[in-house]
């Protein structure tokens, strides 16, 4: 008999098949390990797991003389494992030495129908300690997140890692057949019956819990006379309907749903309820820390279409109050996409139009201010928006001022923005509010919340395990740094968010999303959204915010249709005006950030500032505290440069609200609640025309005289671009079609960030063929200006903190 191994772990697999795995190899081939149920249940049946299958959880297994280290990519949710090169660097290879050696680098397999990466390495070479660590990277020295499922996971208090235990190698794993199939969700347990002390291990859900669902409607439906009510809570004892024709307790009715096999709680009544008020009470068995179930607290229905979310109650909706639209409307292609990002409450606050204070806070306001040519965002002269949250969030009240990222329903337009919300107002009036930027010429991108969720958290209630992240035993993952992470991979976690997507367009015309902390979405998930909302919309606008406290997918993103948020362009942008860049990275930023970041054009959303952290004069001005509301002479020059610098780069610009004329938040870093710090004050309009009027013909150039150079579809050659850099410092100019690709016509465009003149040789260029149509004061699309860079003598000499640029 060899040495006793105890259960380290067991799951269902479905319910006819469970996997234990052992603490160690079980050595013995002439008999199978003594495994038993807890209950006395014989096992029909015991047989071990193939090394490989062990391998797609633990990264590695032994075959005979040699170490083989598997990545299976479904435990890797944001690695781009068909285009990307891939290494395993431990402590027996010096870790990030193993880059580029190509004696470390996987190999593409297919086995049992399943696609591998694949390594095969001598023993002696793996073995270098009593139990080495590893894990996988990339080639550009990205390290891949060990999955915290993982059975030889190892933190040493910074890192996860694999680790390699010469007795856990892949011949611990074994299947088991009980006699009868798992009742679900019954607790059961498996046990070692080889020792004179039982050893038992709970079988937790595993892959059966994520194995329920299916595909029927969701939510409170009508259809003609009778109401139904259906939701997902797979290991609920009893969820019950409350409903009620008044938004306050009057006439309130109750209705017990009965639990099918998928784990979905449905019933009906023969009656149209349309308009009444409703929410769920959910109970059941808190065994461990995978549940939270209290039959005492109100879970309002995550597929309601209208919600009035403080007080935790859908409005029922039947499906025809969403079949009105407004006329059709055509965004931009993306490559001619100039965004701005706004907040309903910070441009409405303060806008100089006639409006009432309640249609100062939300959609109504919008939507009357948008018909004024004056407007702020009208006047701007961009053609999208990207709207910060207007779904449902836990604002505690209507009068609250929320940034919105604290989303509490999918499906509703925030009741907090609504006239009037109980009669479900927020529909009507969200849909006319796209249909006013659509009207003005705007498509309109929402940016939505799909990583985490706010307070109170109903889909808690529902199933904490099943909707969320995290360990047994260890609580819920928190790379939000929210509280909580979505298991966005979870069928019906997964469905939840695609049917909410797929409503907004349907029901409301939008024209696309910005994803935030896509990370956690993940990038299988993000493919299978892109999937789904391009079947109703092909010109679908899709950006991810490609970065969360675990990781950045920027990177694996390249090979699908979303674009990303490119904060390497922010952070770069403001080091080069501060004379901290250097001309390799401008020429990278300029170009489009092509490669690496972006395989397309459009692919890098290129911007400075956005709603989070200091806004831009705040992170660059030369006063205190980060305080620009008094900006200097030289904030107010470099500002421009940003300007000149973010509408001449390839890809797809987008400028926060109020930072044409210099918004300040007084130097506070997060304003997530601050109303007063973030409203727009459009004085500021007037102090600084100049550098609006400025930031506004740059916007009309790029999406006029200079689209077709600046605004491309697909990636230039090589020879599109021709630089010239000064002798000393990082003033670059750039020559755009310089090939003559695009046409005739070619731009010169050339900046100097320094607070001292440079020269740059402009070579066999002639200046007599080339017009000025701007620096870093003014503008003149005509030509005819007063240039403050002079042309002569085969060399462009710029002045300090200047630009220019010429069309020739």
């Amino acid at each position: 008999m060899p040495n006793t191994p105890n259960i380290l772990r067991a799951f269902w697999e479905t319910p006819e098949r469970g996997i234990a795995i052992l603490g160690r190899d079980w050595t013995d081939d002439e008999a199978m390990p003594p495994l038993a149920m807890g209950d006395d249940r014989p096992l029909k049946l015991v047989r071990r797991a193939e090394p490989l299958y062990f391998a797609c959880n633990a990264g590695f297994c032994f075959m005979g003389e040699e170490v083989w280290f598997v990545l299976c990519p479904p435990f890797f949710q944001n690695l781009d494992w068909e285009s990307e090169t891939m290494y395993v660097g431990g402590d027996f290879n010096g870790w990030g030495k193993a880059v580029g050696d190509e004696r470390w680098r996987m190999q593409r397999e297919i086995h049992g129908g399943r696609p591998l990466l694949v390594l095969r390495a001598p023993k002696k070479d793996v073995m270098t300690s009593k139990a080495p660590c590893f894990k996988f990277v990339t080639g550009d020295g990205t390290w891949v997140e060990v999955p915290r499922r993982a059975p030889n996971v190892v933190f040493d208090g910074a890192n996860r890692n694999f680790e390699i235990s010469p007795n856990r190698t892949g011949y611990n794993m074994f299947f088991f057949w009980p006699e009868t199939p798992h009742v679900f969700p019954t607790v059961e347990s498996i046990c070692w019956e080889g020792v004179k002390q039982r050893q038992c291990c709970e079988i937790l859900e595993g892959f059966l819990l994520f194995n329920r669902g299916d595909d029927g409607a969701f939510g409170a439906t009508v259809q003609g006379a009778r109401t139904t009510f259906r939701v997902f809570a797979p290991r609920a004892d009893n969820v019950t309907a409350h409903f009620r024709p008044h938004r306050h307790e009057q006439g309130g009715r109750t209705l017990a749903l009965a639990c099918n096999a998928s784990g979905i709680w449905e019933g009906a009544v023969d009656e149209d309820l349309d308009g009444w008020f409703y929410y769920y009470t959910v109970d059941g068995q808190n065994r461990d820390e995978t549940t939270q179930f209290d039959g005492s607290v109100k879970v309002m229905d995550p597929w309601a279409k209208a919600v009035i979310g403080p007080e935790s109650l859908g409005i029922i909706l039947r499906e025809e109050r969403f079949h009105k639209r407004h006329a059709a409307f055509h965004a931009p292609a993306w490559q001619d996409l100039v965004i701005a990002e706004c907040h309903v409450r910070d441009v409405l606050k303060y806008a100089p139009m006639p409006l009432t204070d309640a249609e100062r806070r939300g959609f109504s306001g919008l939507a009357k201010c948008l018909a004024h040519p004056d407007f702020y965002l009208r006047r701007l002269g961009v053609n999208a928006v990207e709207l910060q949250p207007i779904q449902e969030n836990d604002a505690p009240n209507a009068d609250a001022y929320h940034w919105g990222y604290m989303t509490t329903n999918f499906f509703s337009p925030a009741s907090m923005y609504a006239a009037d919300p109980e009669h479900a107002s927020q529909v009507s009036e969200f849909r006319d509010l796209v249909g006013a930027f659509h009207k003005a010429g705007m498509a309109v991108i929402l940016d939505v919340v799909y990583n985490h969720v706010g307070e109170p958290n109903h889909l808690l209630r529902l199933d904490k395990a099943y909707y969320f992240r995290g360990e047994f035993g260890q609580g819920l993952s928190n790379w939000s740094g929210c509280g909580n992470d979505l298991r966005t991979y979870a069928p019906m976690v997964k469905r939840l968010i695609i049917d909410s997507l797929t409503h907004l367009v349907r029901a409301y015309d939008v024209d696309g999303f910005r994803f935030d902390l896509a990370d956690l979405v993940g990038v299988a998930v993000l493919k299978e959204i892109e999937a789904a909302l391009k079947e109703i919309k092909p010109s679908i606008i899709l950006i991810a915010e490609p970065w969360s406290f675990r990781g950045h997918i920027a990177h694996a993103l390249r090979h699908t249709g979303f674009a990303s948020w490119n904060d390497g362009y922010r952070d770069f942008v403001l080091k080069y005006l501060m004379g901290e860049g250097n001309l390799e990275g401008l020429k990278y930023f300029l170009t489009g950030s092509r490669g690496n970041f972006a395989l397309w054009p459009a692919q890098t959303v290129n911007y400075t500032a956005s709603h989070d952290d200091y806004c831009w004069i705040d992170r660059i001005t030369e006063n205190k505290n980060h305080d620009g509301l008094w900006p200097t002479y030289a904030d107010q020059r470099r500002t421009r440069l940003m300007f000149a610098i973010l509408f001449m780069s390839i890809g797809m610009p987008m400028i926060a609200q109020g930072q044409d004329f210099m918004h300040s938040k007084r130097g506070v870093q997060n304003t997530y609640q601050d109303g007063d710090k973030n409203a727009l004050d459009y004085g500021r309009a007037r102090d600084y025309s100049d550098t609006a009027a400025y930031a506004r013909a740059w916007i009309r150039f790029r999406m006029g005289a200079g689209r077709k150079l600046l605004c491309l579809y697909s990636s230039p050659s090589p020879d599109y671009f021709r630089y010239s850099e000064a002798r000393e410092g990082t003033a670059l100019g750039i020559l755009y079609n310089a090939d003559r690709s695009h046409g005739k016509k070619r731009l010169l465009f050339a900046v100097n960030p320094h607070p001292w003149k440079q020269r740059l040789s402009t070579g066999d260029l002639d200046p007599a063929q080339f017009t000025q149509l701007a620096d870093h004061n003014n503008f003149a699309p005509e030509g005819g200006m007063n240039p403050s860079a002079r042309w002569q003598e085969g060399e462009l000499r710029l002045p300090p903190f200047s630009c220019a640029l010429f069309e020739g």
